[in-house]
């Protein structure tokens, strides 16, 4: 079964007869009850899990004719909805997190369970239990299907070890600060679990961690945009992309964890109406999208030996025909970086622009509906099929002055164009890979080196490097940086360890097709042509080191390629919340990271990393880590993705206010963020 569809049983019925249409059911994780909706529970089926009646107790259950082998005909509605793109069932009209309502910074929502099928390829079948029952008050009533003991289930509430308030996630009056605030803490989360799951022996503990970060932050109301709504997210902009589907239900664009149509009922002039809002084609299902204004979408339900029914998502798909209302879509791509992930891409918004029935691969019947992409929307998927056809076919990319800046040093080529004026490219410099140090690398102090065989494990009490670290490797297995850390160790050249080993990230150089381009009032840039997940390396500052005190006032203002970063708040807050986890608190203040005492001049040498521009709202953060030599005093500058980037999306971070050298002047700050402090440097 693919998760991309949503998870129905058809309810049998004579062709000849009208459906008789009950309430739309959501299979999702539930809903606070302050939304105007009226939860209900049914554990008959077997698996224990709470879901959510869009259509509410009084809505109408219109009889709909059965569908034919043939387009569906019916005649112009000529109806609109009163709103379409405004919440119904929000919290904050404006897409912010919603405050709390009590003293604590967290109210009591209702429990939060995962209802997983046997059979979905996604999710692997069954799961354990998210969090430790300990950690709940659990009543109610109902069977689990895992092992058929009766269960108990209501509001739930999460203990913590530590007694003070948590305040992790602010109530934001941008919504798109909203949003990032909670994919960032919901990502940091599933890093940090996944690292205790690594950790611990036997692989005993829960095997989705993108699962028991997602309740986490559901159980503790830390979300964006609660409650659905038909058009566009607050927050949430065509072309952004995602790596999970608990993330799509976190924000607010996709409420269904496993199913791929998620509906709700809206006030129309001639009445409440149940309609389709969003749409997932996760590539299981036999759509077509080969054309990127277009999708065929088909329905949910049925398998290999029955019709679809025209019933729950399909009905609403219907019925959003009728009312010519807007629907969501998210699209998805193959996830290289795994070999069985997706990442889901926010395509932008669609109307259904016909149906119909026809034999599927099955022989059975399938609904069929045609969308269409709304025009004079930013590219979302026909960006990812345009480079596509750039790396397919190189010379069909336009514009490029050299196909490699890097002249092959570089793992990957580092494509240079211009697409904005007739300038031919930068100005001269040495390309190279590695900082060059003021004395030999012979002369400075050796790291201690591990004695692991074949590869350092996360579980290795004897490890020496992941003592180094605080008793953990700073990597997951994956290759994506847990937390940011004041300083990072890596394997050297004195460890047994082999290239291979998780904890050699940085010093293997580059593996993202990066393109060094063109910007309209900055310089020159860089951006990528492969998506980048949040925790991803992209590459280490590369130059000269400077000892501060040997840069004058002068040369600090003619060095426009010269790296002396200050504090960061938002790379600082990229931490995960411990105490989430039930762990003591952490001093993530930019104090705890200390001042550098050295500056890096990429003026006359360097690498991809002297064109990263400033902005006041980074998507990439800087990390000490020495992997060479033992001299804190001289560590390497790696850069680290702080979210998820989309393909062509400028990489940026953060220069500060307050690590200029002297009392040279700051610069005028063209980056447009809203958060813009108009100087940096």
């Amino acid at each position: 079964m693919d998760t991309g569809q949503a998870n129905c049983t058809p309810n049998s019925t004579k062709e000849s007869e009208a459906l008789d249409v009950k309430p739309l059911r959501t299979l999702a994780p539930m809903f606070p009850t302050n939304f105007g909706v009226q939860p209900s529970s049914s554990l008959a089926d077997g698996g224990p899990f709470v879901y959510v009646s869009p259509t509410g107790p009084n809505s109408p259950s219109p009889a709909v004719p059965t569908p034919q082998q043939a387009p569906i005909s019916r005649p112009p509605v000529g109806q609109s909805p009163l709103s379409t793109d405004g919440p119904l069932r929000s919290a904050n009209s404006n897409g912010s997190i919603r405050p709390a309502e009590s003293s604590s910074p967290f109210p009591t929502p209702l429990a939060t369970v995962i209802l997983v099928d046997d059979e979905d390829k996604e999710l692997g079948g069954q799961i354990k239990q998210p969090l430790p029952l300990s950690s709940y008050e659990v009543s109610g009533s109902g069977t689990d299907r895992r092992n058929g003991s009766k269960v108990r289930a209501k509001r739930a509430r999460r203990t913590y070890n530590n007694s003070n308030d948590l305040a992790l996630v602010p109530s934001c009056q941008d919504p798109r600060e909203s949003v990032e605030i909670v994919l960032m803490t919901y990502d940091a989360l599933r890093r940090r679990l996944l690292q205790q799951e690594e950790a611990k022996e036997g692989k005993d503990g829960t095997r989705r961690p993108d699962l028991t970060a997602g309740t986490v932050l559901m159980t503790n109301n830390l979300r964006a945009n609660m409650g659905k709504r038909i058009g566009s997210v607050p927050g949430v902009e065509v072309g952004d992309i995602f790596y999970f589907r608990m993330e799509l239900c976190l924000v607010g664009l996709h409420a269904q964890s496993m199913g791929g149509i998620d509906c709700m009922t809206s006030k129309f002039e001639s009445g409440d109406d149940t309609v389709a809002i969003s749409v997932v084609s996760a590539g299981g299902y036999e759509n077509e999208e080969s054309d990127a204004d277009v999708l065929i979408y088909s329905g949910q339900g049925g398998n290999a030996n029955v019709d679809q029914k025209l019933e729950r998502g399909n009905l609403a798909l219907e019925r959003s025909l009728h009312r010519g209302t807007d629907i969501r879509v998210i699209r998805s791509a193959k996830d290289y970086s795994c070999n069985s992930g997706k990442i889901y891409i926010y395509d932008g918004l669609y109307k259904v622009h016909e149906s119909w029935v026809e034999k599927g691969k099955s022989g059975f019947n399938v609904f069929k509906y045609k969308l269409l992409r709304k025009p004079e929307q930013p590219d979302g998927i026909a960006m990812w099929k345009r480079i596509q056809k750039w790396k397919e076919n190189p010379a069909a990319r336009g514009r490029i002055i050299l196909p490699d800046i890097s002249s092959g040093i570089e793992n990957l080529p580092v494509c240079l164009v211009n697409e904005v004026d007739d300038e031919k490219g930068p100005s001269h410099f040495e390309y190279v890979t590695r900082v060059k140090y003021p004395r030999p690398l012979s002369s400075m102090k050796p790291l201690e080196g591990c004695k692991c065989l074949s590869v350092c494990l996360p579980d290795d009490v004897s490890c020496t490097c992941a003592h180094g670290n605080g008793g953990k490797l700073p990597y997951s297995s994956s290759g994506f940086l847990v937390s940011r850390k004041p300083l990072i160790y890596e394997c050297s050249a004195s460890c047994s360890c082999s290239i291979n080993c998780r904890n050699r990230l940085t010093q293997k150089g580059i593996t993202i097709q990066f393109e060094v381009f063109k910007t309209r009032d900055r310089g020159w840039g860089l951006r990528s042509l492969d998506p980048i997940r949040a925790g991803t390396f992209i590459c280490e500052y590369t130059g000269e080191f400077v000892e501060k005190a040997e840069v004058g006032i002068e040369d600090a203002e003619e060095d426009e390629y010269i790296f002396q970063a200050a504090g960061d708040d938002k790379a600082f807050k990229w931490n995960y919340g411990p105490e989430l986890l039930g762990e003591p608190s952490a001093d993530n203040s930019s104090a705890s990271f200390g001042p550098l005492s050295f500056s890096i001049s990429a003026k006359n040498m360097g690498n991809i990393s002297r064109f990263i521009n400033h902005s006041c709202s980074p998507n990439v953060l800087w990390q000490k880590v020495l992997y060479d030599h033992g001299d804190e005093g001289y560590p390497h500058i790696a850069f680290f993705a702080i979210k998820h980037i989309p393909p062509m999306t400028e990489l940026t971070y953060d220069y500060g206010l307050s690590g200029g050298v002297g009392s040279h002047r700051p610069k005028q700050c063209l980056c447009g963020s809203p958060k813009c402090r108009g100087l940096f440097g």
